[in-house]
């Protein structure tokens, strides 16, 4: 290595310790919400006296601050805090597939799973192993975050790294590398939907299809798994190693422990591959059909309608349940149902602080969301880029840092596009840009900045695995760990992008970069 190169990664991580000492000062990731909470509902209070000329392109009426300090509003906020809670997304999807992947861990499938993957996967190709596999985990839903990471990093400790490098290269992976994809995911319907009613705003006819960015995803998968793997390997690993040693009780933990395969875990783990693949035949046999109670009314199984889409978790929590019962039976693990329902148990207590962090989280999102807060500050930014008047390519690059910087603060991909692109595609297909292309600008900076902002969901479950090696690891810990990860993504999808368009590569199908298509 250079002596120029030395010195920039002096300075990186001058920078990320910084960044690292920072957030570890700043109280639990739950007075964070405690705190917004209170900032939110005073803030909705002051600029609602301010009269704003803005209009939602939605429901086309004009955006009003609503003052949740006002008495109505603070007893609604007291009498929906049990809803908002009971609604908060990520946690019924935490919950329940954790009560599957409970039943994995406790009969020890997951542990003999990694045990037999560490035996075919070269040390040398663990990281863009566990990239790859983090991509092929977008099909899931977000119930995914409770197993990948965990893993990830039970993987790389078994394999003498540092296994905080697992718990960041599987957070890019799923995460940050969102928009790159093997196979279409369930997000593509959602935002094709919303992409195409904002076309049609503009052209009555227009029609987008459903896998408008796939090619575009898939070329992109390649770009983010080299990405992902030369930052893990030279800036995170190198940093973590210098700054954030291991707990000394992490090596006697017997959970962080995988020794040799014994002959009757392998006869175990025969029978759970068996189990689970028969059930996965049989679901497959039974969405076969064009008329299979699986399906949306219109014959889909990809639609959001689709009752195994909607089913999806319940669906999560059989694929691992399943093999780990029938390697727990086999093995001898399971003698009765009540060593089953000790293991649910048990993985639950891993959760309790998150349940606490998802009750604050929620009233959070509920006064966010109520107040019209969120709704203004999507609007007020589109229409400011809008009113520059750059050219082409430098609105969509003004449209992607835009996004990167709502998505600090509002992380739902569905909740900003449903706003912002009925501004963006409409103002883009009069500069003569395609629909397709101002949504896959969009994902660009959707998926890249997710992984840096400690308003994610996930944030405070991945704190809590990565303090399961580092007691110290808190907020500044995740955060400066995932910052290079946002910026080298944020800079390759965008150039990917960008060749994509100078070479007229077609990002999707049905897919064009101009409007009207030539």
């Amino acid at each position: 290595m250079s002596t120029h190169q030395d010195v920039e990664l002096g300075r990186l991580d001058r920078f990320l310790n910084i960044v690292e000492r920072l957030g570890n000062k700043l109280p639990h990731i739950t007075m964070l919400f405690i705190y917004a909470l209170i900032i939110a509902i005073v803030l909705s209070w002051a600029l609602s006296y301010i009269d704003f000329d803005y209009h939602n392109p939605i429901t086309k009426d004009k955006i009003v601050i609503i003052n949740m300090m006002s008495p109505d509003n603070l007893l609604n906020l007291l009498v929906s805090s049990i809803n908002n809670f009971m609604a908060f997304p990520p946690l019924g999807i935490t919950l329940v597939a954790t009560l599957g992947i409970g039943i994995a861990e406790g009969s020890g499938f997951i542990h003999i799973l990694l045990k037999k993957l560490l035996s075919i996967t070269p040390q040398k190709l663990l990281t863009p192993a566990i990239v790859v596999i983090s991509i092929f985990s977008h099909l899931a839903s977000d119930s995914v975050y409770v197993v990948l990471m965990p893993v990830a990093a039970l993987m790389f400790y078994a394999c003498g790294r540092h296994p905080l490098a697992g718990i960041a290269c599987s957070f890019a992976g799923l995460s940050g590398g969102f928009t790159a994809s093997f196979t279409p995911s369930v997000i593509d319907p959602v935002m094709q939907s919303f992409t195409e009613a904002a076309a049609r705003t503009v052209d009555a006819d227009y029609v987008v299809n459903v896998l408008c960015n796939y090619f575009y995803s898939l070329g992109g998968t390649i770009f983010v798994i080299l990405a992902t793997w030369y930052v893990t390997d030279k800036i995170v690993e190198p940093r973590l190693m210098k700054t954030m040693p291991i707990d000394k009780d992490v090596a006697s933990n017997p959970e962080n422990v995988i020794d040799k395969i014994k002959p009757e875990e392998t006869k175990a783990f025969r029978v759970a591959v068996i189990a689970e693949l028969a059930f996965l035949l049989g679901l497959a046999i039974l969405c076969y059909p064009e008329d299979s109670i699986f399906r949306a009314e219109d014959g889909s199984l990809t639609s959001p309608k689709a009752p195994i889409m909607q089913g999806l978790v319940p669906i999560l929590f059989f694929v691992f349940s399943i093999p780990g019962l029938a390697y727990g039976i086999k093995i001898g693990k399971f003698k009765t149902s009540s060593d089953v329902i000790h293991s649910m148990e048990h993985v639950l207590h891993m959760l309790l602080s998150f349940i606490v962090f998802a009750f604050f989280a929620a009233q959070f999102l509920f006064v966010f969301g109520k107040s019209n807060i969120g709704a203004l500050l999507a609007v007020s930014g589109a229409e400011w880029i809008k009113s520059l008047g750059m050219p082409s390519g430098i609105t969509l690059f003004g449209i992607i840092m835009l996004t990167g910087l709502l998505n600090i603060l509002i992380t739902s991909a569905t909740s900003k596009w449903a706003i912002l692109s009925t501004i963006f595609v409409p103002m883009l297909m009069l500069l003569g840009i395609s629909p397709e292309l101002t949504q896959a600008a969009f994902r660009v900076s959707d998926s890249a900045v997710n992984v840096s902002t400690p308003l994610f969901p996930f944030y405070p479950l991945l704190i809590m695995y990565c303090q399961r090696y580092c007691r110290q690891a808190g907020v500044g810990t995740l955060c400066s760990m995932m910052i290079p990860y946002t910026v080298t993504l944020l800079i390759v999808l965008t150039v990917v992008l960008y060749l994509y368009w100078f070479l007229n590569i077609p990002i999707g199908f049905d897919s064009g970069y101009v409007y009207p298509r030539g």
